[in-house]
Protein backbone atom coordinates (compact mmCIF):
# COMPACT_ATOMS: atom_id res chain seq x y z
CA UNK A 1 0.00 0.00 0.00
CA UNK A 2 1.16 2.98 -0.89
CA UNK A 3 0.58 6.79 0.99
CA UNK A 4 2.30 8.62 -1.65
CA UNK A 5 0.75 9.97 -4.73
CA UNK A 6 4.06 9.41 -7.10
CA UNK A 7 4.83 12.89 -8.76
CA UNK A 8 7.42 13.56 -11.50
CA UNK A 9 10.51 14.63 -10.20
CA UNK A 10 12.87 16.95 -11.32
CA UNK A 11 16.54 16.49 -10.17
CA UNK A 12 18.94 19.57 -10.93
CA UNK A 13 22.27 17.60 -10.16
CA UNK A 14 22.51 14.03 -9.08
CA UNK A 15 22.88 13.49 -4.87
CA UNK A 16 26.33 12.13 -5.40
CA UNK A 17 27.80 15.15 -6.98
CA UNK A 18 27.06 16.91 -4.18
CA UNK A 19 28.59 14.57 -1.93
CA UNK A 20 31.43 14.18 -4.37
CA UNK A 21 31.84 18.25 -4.11
CA UNK A 22 31.48 18.55 -0.51
CA UNK A 23 34.51 15.24 -0.08
CA UNK A 24 36.68 17.25 -2.62
CA UNK A 25 36.53 20.26 -0.67
CA UNK A 26 37.79 18.87 2.04
CA UNK A 27 40.59 17.09 0.24
CA UNK A 28 40.04 13.51 1.37
CA UNK A 29 40.59 10.83 -1.38
CA UNK A 30 37.53 9.54 -2.95
CA UNK A 31 36.53 7.33 -5.88
CA UNK A 32 33.05 7.31 -7.53
CA UNK A 33 31.38 3.81 -8.96
CA UNK A 34 29.22 5.14 -11.00
CA UNK A 35 26.30 7.31 -10.87
CA UNK A 36 25.20 5.15 -7.37
CA UNK A 37 28.37 5.12 -4.96
CA UNK A 38 30.84 6.88 -3.49
CA UNK A 39 33.73 5.97 -1.46
CA UNK A 40 35.33 7.84 0.72
CA UNK A 41 39.06 8.05 3.44
CA UNK A 42 38.96 10.23 6.11
CA UNK A 43 41.37 10.09 9.13
CA UNK A 44 40.04 10.55 12.93
CA UNK A 45 42.00 11.27 15.90
CA UNK A 46 41.55 7.37 16.79
CA UNK A 47 41.40 5.65 13.67
CA UNK A 48 40.83 5.47 9.68
CA UNK A 49 37.49 5.70 8.81
CA UNK A 50 35.75 4.36 5.40
CA UNK A 51 33.06 5.98 4.14
CA UNK A 52 30.59 4.58 1.25
CA UNK A 53 27.66 6.45 0.42
CA UNK A 54 24.83 5.15 -1.87
CA UNK A 55 22.10 6.51 -3.58
CA UNK A 56 19.03 4.50 -4.08
CA UNK A 57 16.91 6.36 -6.63
CA UNK A 58 13.44 3.84 -6.26
CA UNK A 59 13.72 5.26 -2.67
CA UNK A 60 14.80 8.58 -3.35
CA UNK A 61 17.13 8.06 -0.43
CA UNK A 62 21.16 8.84 -0.08
CA UNK A 63 22.83 6.76 2.40
CA UNK A 64 26.07 6.81 5.08
CA UNK A 65 28.06 3.89 6.44
CA UNK A 66 31.26 4.85 7.86
CA UNK A 67 33.45 2.01 8.85
CA UNK A 68 36.09 1.92 11.29
CA UNK A 69 39.52 0.00 10.16
CA UNK A 70 38.84 -3.43 12.27
CA UNK A 71 37.11 -6.00 12.03
CA UNK A 72 35.84 -7.34 15.18
CA UNK A 73 36.74 -11.47 15.81
CA UNK A 74 34.00 -13.63 15.91
CA UNK A 75 34.54 -13.88 20.11
CA UNK A 76 34.61 -10.72 20.81
CA UNK A 77 30.86 -9.67 18.86
CA UNK A 78 28.36 -10.82 21.31
CA UNK A 79 29.63 -8.05 23.98
CA UNK A 80 30.50 -5.78 21.31
CA UNK A 81 26.93 -5.38 20.59
CA UNK A 82 25.68 -5.08 24.13
CA UNK A 83 27.97 -1.77 23.80
CA UNK A 84 26.42 -0.87 20.32
CA UNK A 85 22.99 -1.04 22.04
CA UNK A 86 23.70 1.22 24.53
CA UNK A 87 25.79 3.45 22.45
CA UNK A 88 22.47 3.74 19.53
CA UNK A 89 20.43 4.94 22.61
CA UNK A 90 22.79 8.03 23.30
CA UNK A 91 22.26 9.18 19.64
CA UNK A 92 19.60 10.66 17.76
CA UNK A 93 20.86 10.67 14.63
CA UNK A 94 22.07 7.39 12.98
CA UNK A 95 23.30 3.95 14.31
CA UNK A 96 26.13 1.70 14.95
CA UNK A 97 25.84 -1.77 13.48
CA UNK A 98 28.10 -4.86 13.04
CA UNK A 99 28.04 -6.29 9.24
CA UNK A 100 27.81 -9.62 9.10
CA UNK A 101 30.29 -12.00 8.71
CA UNK A 102 32.74 -9.85 8.09
CA UNK A 103 32.65 -8.15 11.28
CA UNK A 104 32.86 -4.43 10.06
CA UNK A 105 32.04 -1.96 12.58
CA UNK A 106 30.07 1.23 11.21
CA UNK A 107 27.80 3.88 11.54
CA UNK A 108 25.11 4.13 9.52
CA UNK A 109 22.27 6.87 8.36
CA UNK A 110 19.81 7.34 5.71
CA UNK A 111 18.59 10.61 4.57
CA UNK A 112 15.23 10.29 3.07
CA UNK A 113 14.80 13.13 -0.05
CA UNK A 114 11.20 12.05 -1.67
CA UNK A 115 9.87 15.62 -2.81
CA UNK A 116 12.91 17.56 -2.23
CA UNK A 117 15.49 18.52 -5.03
CA UNK A 118 18.13 16.69 -3.73
CA UNK A 119 20.66 17.18 -0.79
CA UNK A 120 21.36 20.71 0.49
CA UNK A 121 24.94 21.73 0.79
CA UNK A 122 24.27 21.82 4.56
CA UNK A 123 22.65 18.36 5.15
CA UNK A 124 25.19 16.61 3.17
CA UNK A 125 27.69 18.03 5.66
CA UNK A 126 25.77 17.29 8.48
CA UNK A 127 25.69 14.06 8.01
CA UNK A 128 29.03 13.59 7.55
CA UNK A 129 29.92 15.59 10.44
CA UNK A 130 27.61 13.26 12.53
CA UNK A 131 29.49 10.10 11.45
CA UNK A 132 32.76 11.09 12.42
CA UNK A 133 31.72 12.66 15.84
CA UNK A 134 29.69 9.65 16.75
CA UNK A 135 32.45 7.10 15.59
CA UNK A 136 35.03 9.97 17.36
CA UNK A 137 33.03 9.95 20.39
CA UNK A 138 32.31 6.24 21.32
CA UNK A 139 35.80 4.88 19.92
CA UNK A 140 37.21 4.61 23.33
CA UNK A 141 34.48 2.40 24.69
CA UNK A 142 34.56 0.48 21.75
CA UNK A 143 38.07 0.10 22.65
CA UNK A 144 37.87 -0.88 26.05
CA UNK A 145 35.17 -3.36 25.41
CA UNK A 146 36.93 -5.44 22.42
CA UNK A 147 40.68 -5.12 23.91
CA UNK A 148 40.61 -3.93 27.36
CA UNK A 149 38.20 -6.59 28.75
CA UNK A 150 36.01 -3.89 30.23
CA UNK A 151 32.07 -4.92 30.38
CA UNK A 152 30.20 -3.15 28.29
CA UNK A 153 28.53 -1.09 30.73
CA UNK A 154 31.76 -0.07 32.27
CA UNK A 155 33.50 0.37 29.27
CA UNK A 156 30.73 2.89 28.22
CA UNK A 157 30.95 4.12 31.59
CA UNK A 158 34.92 4.72 31.77
CA UNK A 159 34.29 6.68 27.85
CA UNK A 160 31.90 9.17 28.75
CA UNK A 161 33.32 10.31 31.87
CA UNK A 162 33.56 14.09 31.94
CA UNK A 163 36.11 16.15 33.76
CA UNK A 164 34.51 18.36 36.10
CA UNK A 165 36.44 21.27 38.03
CA UNK A 166 39.72 22.98 36.84
CA UNK A 167 43.27 21.97 37.22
Amino acid sequence: MSLYLSQEETRSYHPLDLVEQVVASHEWPFDRQGDEELTVGVSGSWCEYHLWFSWREELCALHLSCAFDMKVAKNKRGELCKLLVNCNERMWVGHFDLWGEEGLLMFRHSLPLRGANGPTTEQVVDIVETAITECERFYPAIQFCLWGGHSPEDALAAAMLETVGEA
